[in-house]
């Protein structure tokens, strides 16, 4: 349960990172935690794709206090359960992943930016990406070499999901805004 609107979200989103790089990434994050609700905890859509979308809303203005501050304004708002999620979302701050909305964020984040980046270098774009070619790609660490690999396979397991099912709902969750995340191809 959350306080929070999507909207009320967004807005804040829209406040904090001027960026469309970073708003396109926090929308793909927002759309894949929906799926994974929508799997794995029905009836907490809301609050996943709210987590999703501010996960990183701190991080273009203020780097080095990410995520401190989108974590203080959550606490400061009764949103306990996002602000951890969003704390645990990368591991190597030590915050333990310990709902299963924290650990489906830390397994979205990493891999939603990956399988975006697979569609930017298909002509096809998201229309003709498969999980096998994802996989793939995530072996050739030359590919999006900032993607960090291991964050990937943490969030896969204490999430409990196999990696493939994982990039084939994330594949799923992102097809239809396409358009909208620039994904689509030529």
């Amino acid at each position: 349960m959350t306080n929070l609107t999507i909207e009320d979200a967004r807005q804040l989103l829209e406040a904090w990172t001027p960026g469309q790089a970073l708003r396109k990434h926090a929308r793909a994050v927002e759309l894949t935690m929906r799926k994974l609700a929508l799997e794995l905890s029905p009836g907490n859509e809301e609050l996943f794709a709210i987590a999703g979308l501010l996960h990183d809303a701190d991080y273009e203005q203020w780097p080095d206090e990410h995520p401190h501050r989108i974590v203080a304004w959550l606490r400061g708002r009764d949103e306990a359960t996002i602000a951890a999620a969003v704390a645990a979302h990368y591991t190597h701050w030590g915050v333990p992943a310990e709902t299963l909305v924290a650990k489906a964020l830390l397994a979205a984040d990493e891999l939603t930016g990956f399988v975006c980046a697979c569609c930017y270098v298909r002509p096809g774009g998201i229309r003709t990406l498969e999980p096998a070619s994802v996989l793939k790609k995530l072996k050739d660490k030359k590919f999006a070499a900032k993607v960090d690999r291991r964050e990937i396979e943490i969030g896969c397991q204490l999430l409990g999901v196999e990696t493939r099912q994982l990039v084939e709902w994330i594949i799923c969750a992102l097809a239809p805004h396409a358009l909208e995340l620039g994904i689509e191809g030529s």
